[in-house]
């Protein structure tokens, strides 16, 4: 049976959410602890809030485009923002009443919720959903202005659990790993979500 649960690194204020990019991107960005030039404003941009999907994604950060993995720590505050004004990226029945509803929806919405397979530490895909949120060029700058409180340089460690992986010591890559619990939201924005039955 599928499960619906945001497991991420937070504290009381903050999430971690990652993404990964080019180093003409990522450097900058590590360098000055927020996004600046080159990233791109005017496009959409997903962030995770796990490092195992992101990883089976980027390759273990070195795929072209995506050797930097960058851990983005924001305000719960923007956070929960973003999902409050999101849609779900399928029609799912248990959310919109029905297709056009959601149609409608989806012209407007400043940010969309995909749900994907969580991975397993080599990957494999589990029956638990894992959330991936695209921020619009309608609330981007919110992001990098406003939510963003610091950003982290995670490849190696990235590149050191894959190696660790890469030599059968999955006990030591697992160690690595960035600790993630469940994300607790409160139910309507659970519901609208999609992660309730």
């Amino acid at each position: 049976m599928e499960t619906f649960e945001i497991r991420a690194d937070h504290d009381r204020e903050s999430i971690v959410v990652y993404q990964a990019y080019g180093r003409a991107i990522g450097e900058p960005a590590v360098a000055a602890g927020r996004f600046v030039h080159p990233f791109s404003r005017g496009r959409m941009t997903w962030i995770k809030p796990s490092f195992l999907w992101l990883m089976g994604r980027s390759g273990w950060a070195r795929k072209p485009g995506q050797e930097m993995v960058l851990a983005v720590r924001i305000t719960r505050e923007g956070w929960e923002k973003a999902l409050r004004q999101a849609v779900l990226t399928s029609p799912d029945r248990r959310v919109y009443a029905d297709g056009a509803v959601w149609r409608e929806r989806m012209k407007t919405a400043p940010v969309r919720v995909q749900w994907d397979p969580e991975r397993t530490l080599r990957g494999a895909h589990l029956d638990a959903r894992s959330i991936q949120v695209g921020l619009s060029r309608h609330i981007i700058d919110e992001y990098a202005d406003d939510w963003t409180l610091g950003i982290t340089d995670l490849t190696p460690t990235a590149r050191k659990i894959h190696d660790l992986l890469r030599q059968g010591r999955d006990d030591k890559a697992r160690a690595l790993l960035p600790p993630e619990k469940v994300y607790p939201l409160p139910e309507d924005l659970a519901l609208s979500l999609g992660m309730r039955a």
